[in-house]
């Protein structure tokens, strides 16, 4: 390499080749074509039968079948018995030969056309009521076109708190999108299906609701690349000490993060925000049934149980029918329609939450039940005597007395 650029700096100088060839001990010929040769000369072993050539007919019809096949596989059905990095490595140089193109067209976002919805895992545990700490689900809307983001904390990916923390978030923006876009989600659907609710919820709303197919993260990038962007800005050097922890500082954050400036747009997402809301549907006139519902008759056993965890009711109720209902921060429980158990919801699972009151109220009722009745007097019951002449004349036997009488 060191000669290469010697000789091409003598040449570039005017030094005769003969020269260049005496100076540096080499023949005239090697000066000429390091001259003339645009790139600095390198070792290339012509190419020649490996160990793979007689398999790699074998591998690409496999190939040619099931794109995707492990390596490994492949290696058992061609009967190949060297190393298998080597083979590997020859795998993956046909690979891309035989894998169909799937290219991924750039989207361009109408003003209030679409909202791209995700769940997002902070990889944080957070501390729960029962000392527990677990990995919490945070639902993320971005608004496509201003690029806004609301996000929040929820207790499950069930569908119940799936939809109340949407409708939150909706009721943030002020509008609603005419599109929410989901990936496959249990809580709200797969494919054709929707999760219970779900329609109805989308109806009332008048959105349209958008499942992606498998193996299509393109259209939904910019609320995937916002949840890394969570992980890299927001998550690092803090420390949450419960739920509702994690969403003061959240949202403290976005407040802020919606005010940069995106370089894709050029503008904030706050500056933008009026417009993209514009051109939004306008919020449901009437208000949403959402939560968790459930109408049940309450046993002696004085507690309800919601997703995993049982609540106490006021026992004065017990064998009527009561309607169970919950948000993400209160369970309320209600006869004909007057509360008589309201706690907050508790995010840990398996607990059991008792009102003092109720197990007063309880130990009250118990103690009445406990006391003997009282026994009615004897006297009480002579009037209930019958005279014997009533069954006789009831069974026709006073004309036979009054016979024998005669006789």
């Amino acid at each position: 390499m060191e000669d290469w650029a010697l000789i091409r700096r003598l040449a570039a100088e005017g030094v005769p080749k003969a020269r260049i060839a005496a100076r540096l001990g080499i023949s005239r010929t090697t000066v000429i074509k390091a001259v003339k040769s645009d790139s600095p000369p390198r070792y290339e072993r012509s190419p020649g039968p490996t160990s793979f050539t007689e398999y790699e007919p074998h591998v690409r019809a496999l190939l040619a079948d099931v794109p995707d096949m492990p390596a490994t596989v492949l290696a058992e059905r061609v009967g190949w018995t060297g190393s298998i990095r080597w083979f590997s490595e020859n795998v993956k140089r046909l690979r891309p030969e035989h894998r169909p193109v799937d290219p991924a067209d750039r989207i361009v976002w109408a003003a209030g056309d679409a909202a791209q919805c995700d769940l997002w895992f902070p990889p944080r545990k957070i501390p729960l009521e029962d000392g527990s700490t677990k990995l919490m689900p945070v639902l993320v809307i971005t608004a496509a076109d201003s690029r806004f983001i609301t996000a929040r904390m929820i207790p499950t990916r069930k569908t119940e708190d799936l939809l109340l923390g949407s409708w939150e978030l909706i009721q943030q923006l002020g509008r609603v999108p005419r599109r929410l876009i989901w990936d496959n989600e249990t809580g709200i659907g797969r494919g054709q299906r929707r999760a219970e609710g779900v329609a109805a919820f989308m109806g009332t709303l008048a959105t349209k609701l958008v499942l992606l197919p498998p193996n299509d993260p393109e259209s939904k990038g910019l609320v995937e690349r916002r949840n890394g962007w969570f992980e890299t800005s927001f998550v690092p050097g803090r420390t949450f000490t419960s739920p509702a922890d994690f969403n003061a500082q959240f949202t403290d954050w976005l407040t802020r993060a919606n005010a940069r400036v995106v370089r894709t747009i050029k503008a904030s997402p706050l500056d933008r925000l009026d417009a993209d809301r514009a051109a939004m549907l306008p919020l449901p006139p009437i208000p949403l049934h959402l939560g968790w519902r459930n109408k049940i008759r309450l046993g002696r056993d004085y507690y309800v149980r919601l997703d995993t965890n049982d609540y106490s009711v006021d026992p004065h109720v017990i064998g009527r029918m009561i309607d169970v209902t919950a948000d993400l921060e209160r369970v309320r429980i209600r006869l004909e329609g007057r509360i008589v158990a309201e706690h907050e919801r508790v995010w840990a699972r398996g607990m059991t939450i008792t009102d003092p009151a109720h197990v007063e109220a309880a130990a009250g009722l118990r103690k009445q039940f406990q006391q003997p009745r009282a026994v009615a007097a004897v006297g009480a019951c002579d009037d209930l005597a019958r005279d014997l002449s009533d069954y006789d004349r009831a069974f026709g036997l006073a004309d036979l007395s009054d016979v024998e009488e005669i006789g």
